[in-house]
């Protein structure tokens, strides 16, 4: 059954030398006709495990590889499991030539996607074999006869639609032909207890670690497949950052960056990445405008995810649609809570989920089991359904409800020991609370956007996502919003921002308006919480009596939980900071070691790591060294689990200070580089405070005259190749050396 398809592409080393026909050998491996871009660890684990030499001890070992163990036969049966169009047959018949030698009675590919009923899985295999059969025997039979003393690989291709079929020719074959060695790939794998399965996932966009990184597989695919497209066509450094869009917005599918790059034939590399952004109703649909290679089942990625999605059950084609509301991944509760209804009952969603994951349809998360995603085409299929069958807006309701109940719940306990679950939680669900922000905003319902803003606005604000809180606050408090609880919160939200921003100007108009409101509201604590931002722009801009008068005029109520009780103590860390900076050591510590006391007696650490820096700084002035560089570690760690970066980068300079007072100058320039580093992310040094600002030049001065110009350079340099967060694990220990 020859094979001429563009196919799952992408996938395994540049060029084509592994490309070409059987050349006698028995088999029917199709010649690559293409090159072959990426999947060298791929590539590695199944050369391992399709090793005819390898039993059941070696591939139970081999890398790369999922499945039970202590099952005898096990790795007999490799499956190759992923979404549509992600490489996986390419990489099967890459994989299957590359070790085609081992196997004297052939590699033998099987296509299966023509296949429409059950029961023709065998009649495939033996078309694929060419084996003259004019019995009237069980196609099995005839096949475990044939192939009992061959040292053969079959490889299923495309087996989601007959698994059951497929699942039980392999469990005739196997034992009748202790030479046999299956390669399957499909969506779902096949169940089968000797079964390994090897995950296909879309290719990187962008490899290496940090800063360090460089092009991924992704866009060498993308390259290759343009120069196709239009003679001549090279990537330079203008045009990669489009590449790089582009393959990032098809999730780095192989098909689909096969499909966008043909389109360069008739497009400019620019309006393939805006006709791509503007998904008007589909990138899918531009991608299928035109004539395509291979069966229609390859031609586009909506043919390949239609098909998948005429395979599952009517509930979980609806859970599919319905999980299309979720942006950036989520878990069982939100779907549970915003998905169930109707046919579809929350205690049916877990197991449900469950069936679409076996399917490839929704994938668990890499890092974190409890956690789920649709890739953006797969999700973009999912929407489109949901959008006939007159859904959509309900789940875009339901989501935003789920997402703002999570946002209330994040600021009543923030100032809790559940403080840094919630900065995690926020931080994972950072696209699904923008999207539930739009969603707030585009209803035009005055009060609910507010609430939704003032609420995620503050945990942006505390979590690093400055612009986002920016963006999101300032569209409500244009408004003209109701006075109330609301508004405070997002007045003192805003405020709060544009001193992490560095924007004193916008900081001190919206502190007024935000002590107006408090004080109209009549809550204490609001009134308390509202010095924080007035005392904070006062303090930035160097005007330090007028800070330190503001900040200790606000009475010392007892601390909430929710968001106040953090800009309670918030208040007390600028009054420390106003000491510090004034000179007054004692009063510093005293007001610094108060919060820390209350930080540790509530399990917060956000108020906590910022109090800790401010000790360092103190234990530095006052000759404390080795105490001053274990409080600043501390207080890097602590701003690390937060995500604040802008605490972060005030403690390295504070710790790079320390460190050079020990004698370690080489170890200082670095810190000093990777706190430059961020302080450029942050786009405000030293939040633009004179005295900030003042500290950091002493600080570079005193290093580099330590340990001379040269030195300083080399040191400095090594510090900003470091990625964030290696910059960070080099902060937080104490072992000495680069």
């Amino acid at each position: 059954m020859p094979d001429n398809r563009t196919d799952e592409s992408g996938t395994g080393e540049s060029g084509t030398g592994e490309g070409g026909a059987d050349e006698g050998r028995p088999g029917n491996l199709p010649p690559e006709t293409r090159s072959f871009v990426g999947r060298r660890r791929e590539l590695a684990w199944l050369d391992e495990l399709l090793d005819p030499a390898e039993g059941a001890e070696g591939a139970e070992g081999a890398e790369g590889a999922e499945g039970a163990g202590g099952v005898e036969g096990r790795g007999r049966l490799v499956t190759l499991v992923g979404t549509g169009g992600v490489g996986k047959t390419r990489l099967a018949l890459r994989a299957a030539r590359r070790v085609r030698d081992r196997y004297p009675d052939g590699v033998w590919f099987v296509e299966l996607s023509p296949l429409h009923a059950q029961g023709l899985v065998g009649f495939a295999v033996v078309e694929a074999l060419r084996l003259a059969d004019r019995s009237t025997s069980p196609v099995t039979e005839v096949l475990a006869d044939w192939l009992a003393d061959k040292k053969a690989l079959i490889v299923l291709d495309s087996c989601e639609h007959v698994l059951s079929d497929c699942a039980g020719l392999v469990r005739a074959l196997l034992p009748a032909a202790p030479g046999l060695r299956f390669l399957a790939t499909t969506r779902e794998h096949l169940g089968h207890p000797a079964e390994l399965r090897v995950r296909v996932d879309p290719l990187p966009v962008e490899e290496g670690p940090g800063s360090r990184k460089g092009p991924g597989d992704a866009l060498d695919l993308f390259a290759q497949r343009a120069g196709e497209a239009r003679s001549g066509f090279v990537l330079d450094g203008a045009s990669t950052d489009t590449a790089a869009a582009v393959c990032r917005r098809l999730d780095g599918i192989p098909l689909a960056i096969e499909l966008a790059a043909a389109r360069l034939c008739e497009l400019s590399l620019g309006e393939l990445d805006e006709r791509l952004g503007e998904r008007l109703p589909s990138p899918l649909d531009l991608l299928a405008s035109g004539p395509g290679e291979g069966p229609l089942r390859h031609r586009t990625l909506r043919t390949a995810i239609g098909w998948s999605h005429e395979l599952c059950a009517p509930v979980e084609r609806l859970l599919w649609a319905r999980l299309s509301v979720f942006t950036g991944g989520f878990d069982l509760a939100a779907a549970e809570d915003v998905c169930s209804g109707g046919p579809l009952p929350a205690g049916r969603i877990a197991a449900l989920l469950e069936r679409l994951v076996e399917q490839s349809i929704v994938l668990r998360h890499r890092t974190d089991a409890g956690r789920f995603q649709l890739l953006d085409s797969v999700r973009e299929f999912g929407s489109d359904w949901l959008r006939a069958l007159g859904e959509e807006r309900t789940l875009r309701l339901r989501h935003l409800d789920h997402y703002r109940s999570l946002a209330r719940s994040g600021c009543a306990e923030w100032n809790t020991g559940r403080q840094v679950l919630w900065s995690e939680r926020v931080i994972a669900e950072h696209a699904n609370l923008r999207t539930a922000m739009d969603c707030a905003l585009s209803e035009r319902d005055g009060p609910t956007a507010l609430r939704t803003a003032a609420d995620i606005g503050f945990l942006w604000r505390h979590c690093g996502y400055l612009r986002d809180a920016q963006l999101c606050l300032d569209q409500v408090l244009t408004a003209d919003p109701a006075t109330g609880p609301d508004l405070v919160r997002a007045l003192w939200a805003r405020a709060a921002v544009a001193l992490l921003q560095g924007d004193l100007d916008s900081a001190e108009r919206w502190a007024a308006v935000c002590t107006a409101a408090a004080v109209e509201q009549g809550d204490a604590v609001a009134v308390v919480g509202a010095a924080y931002v007035t005392g904070g722009h006062l303090l930035l801009r160097g005007r330090l009596g007028e800070a330190q008068a503001v900040l200790e005029a606000a009475d010392l109520l007892p601390v909430r939980d929710d968001w106040l009780g953090s800009a309670q103590l918030q208040v007390r860390l600028a009054l420390s900071m106003t000491h510090l900076l004034r000179g007054d050591f004692v009063s510093a510590r005293a007001v610094a070691d108060e919060v820390r006391t209350e930080s540790v007696l509530r399990g917060e650490q956000w108020a906590g790591a910022f109090a800790g820096c401010f000790v360092a700084q103190v234990d530095l002035d006052e000759g404390y060294i080795a105490a001053a560089e274990r409080n600043a570690r501390t207080a890097v760690l602590g701003h690390s689990l937060l995500n604040s970066t802008l605490g972060v980068a005030h403690t390295l300079d504070i710790l790079a200070s320390a460190v050079v007072a020990t004698g370690d100058g080489p170890r200082a320039a670095r810190l000093l580089a990777v706190g430059q580093r961020i302080w450029e992310r942050l786009g405000s040094a030293q939040l633009h405070s004179p005295d900030l600002m003042s500290a950091r030049r002493a600080r570079e001065h005193l290093v580099r005259g330590q340990i001379g110009a040269e030195a300083y350079a080399q040191a400095y340099a090594e510090g900003l190749a470091m990625s964030y967060e290696r910059g960070i694990a080099y902060a937080v220990d104490d072992a000495p050396g680069p």
